[in-house]
């Protein structure tokens, strides 16, 4: 029997101007994405003030996200994406019936004029550096004793999954979105954003195609207490890919394969590609930005 679980996600960010904003423009990436694993029973996303113009579209990696247009003068903004939910447990086959990781890394080579499958090609592009991910050899070095020779590549990943998760310190003082990478690595703290783009980091440096996924993660509160609404946070990870198995999730933050307890919201090269919210400004002067997450089980 297939276990599968239903949550309602609430995602409330909202931006404080001390001046009034004349011109806005942002790009929302609050829709959940429907997979073969996760399906939306429902979702809505409530806007103030209301944008005077609003696109909803998919975005390079098939990810919904809406588009916001907001021409009149406004002193704060509010964006409220609510979403039921339903995931379904992953069927994941062997990890040591994986491909060889070096073999992986050949086929990923270009090669003059040899045909490539769609789903090789369509994961190419996650093999090189993007605007947080950098491609250094110590990153290689940190990894290299996870990646035997001829080492299944998903059984590789996992190693490297648990010796991020054992040796790095989670630490939200620690970093900041622009923090770099080799700075991450030398005093092993972060949050889960960090440990996703510097296992990314560490994959990609071999020459392994892997993304960043964005998402939700049920947390379970302390015995004996209620579920607190707002305490929750977004969540990522990253995903592997290896001909024939496809795409596998791995989380470095809690050391576990993703499973119905991880709601998938949208996926990219790294965190710029798959920010909840980003946009340009004409005016406002300095902001105050509140954002929290409520993931409820049904």
């Amino acid at each position: 029997m297939t276990h599968k679980a239903r949550y309602q996600v609430t995602h409330e960010t909202h931006y404080q101007y001390d001046f009034p904003v004349t011109l806005s423009q942002q790009l929302l990436h609050l829709q959940a994405r429907d997979m073969p694993y996760q399906s939306t029973i429902a979702q809505y996303v409530d806007i103030e003030p209301l944008p005077n113009e609003s696109f909803a579209s998919l975005d390079s990696f098939a990810n919904p996200c809406l588009q916001l247009e907001f021409n009149q003068p406004h002193d704060a903004l509010k964006v409220i994406a609510n979403m039921t939910i339903e995931v379904y447990e992953r069927q994941i086959s062997p990890f040591e019936q994986s491909m060889a990781w070096d073999s992986l890394v050949d086929l990923c080579r270009y090669q003059g004029v040899r045909q490539l499958d769609d789903n090789l090609m369509a994961a190419l592009p996650f093999c090189f550096q993007s605007p947080y991910i950098p491609l250094k050899h110590q990153f290689a070095d940190y990894a290299a004793s996870c990646f035997l020779p001829n080492k299944p590549v998903m059984q590789a990943a996992q190693a490297l999954m648990a010796k991020i998760f054992n040796e790095f310190s989670f630490d939200p003082e620690a970093t900041h979105i622009g923090t770099p990478l080799l700075e991450v690595l030398e005093h092993k703290r972060g949050v889960c954003q960090d440990y996703a783009h510097f296992m990314l980091a560490c994959l990609r440096s071999l020459g392994l195609p892997a993304r960043y996924v964005s998402g939700y993660l049920l947390t379970h509160p302390p015995k004996g207490q209620p579920r607190l609404i707002g305490a929750d946070a977004s969540h990522a990870w990253v995903a592997v890919y290896c001909p024939y198995l496809g795409w596998v999730d791995f989380d470095p933050t809690n050391n576990l394969i993703p499973s119905i307890e991880h709601i998938t919201l949208a996926w990219g090269r790294d965190f710029s590609d798959v920010s909840p919210l980003r946009g340009v400004i004409f005016g406002g002067g300095e902001h105050e930005l509140e954002v929290s997450v409520t993931v409820m089980p049904l």
